[in-house]
């Protein structure tokens, strides 16, 4: 099979699986590409984006050497968290979109994590 293909998968055999424990929780999606690093809440009941964050924006481009390395995760961790809790949500569940929860994937989830998202 194509990698293609197993990664899409992968990513909607893990989506399935939380649509099942989310009980009407927003998602945290990531996705990751070999230069950026994007979040999204995402409210499955009305279909609509809550909160996003990614190292395009020109307010985290300007911080950082990289825009896909660990500094770079941690800052979208931490500002989809401060965006999250604007909206006044606090539990989510996270979506790691196929991906190993391991490196930028983490580190973006415990950066959302000390910044007081609950999941």
């Amino acid at each position: 099979m194509a990698k293609v293909n197993l990664h899409t998968r992968r990513k909607e055999r893990s989506r399935s699986k939380l649509r099942k424990v989310s009980s009407g929780k927003p998602r945290l999606s990531v996705h990751r590409t070999s230069r950026y690093l994007y979040a999204q809440l995402i409210d499955d009941v009305k279909s609509v984006t809550i909160a996003a964050a990614s190292t395009l924006e020109a307010s985290i481009k300007g911080e950082l050497k990289s825009t896909s390395n660990m500094d770079a995760a941690k800052l979208v961790g931490k500002l989809i968290a401060e965006r999250a809790s604007k909206a006044g949500i606090k539990e989510i569940v996270f979506d790691r979109s196929g991906y190993r929860f391991h490196g930028r994937i983490k580190a973006i989830a415990d950066a959302a994590r000390e910044s007081g998202l609950s999941f």
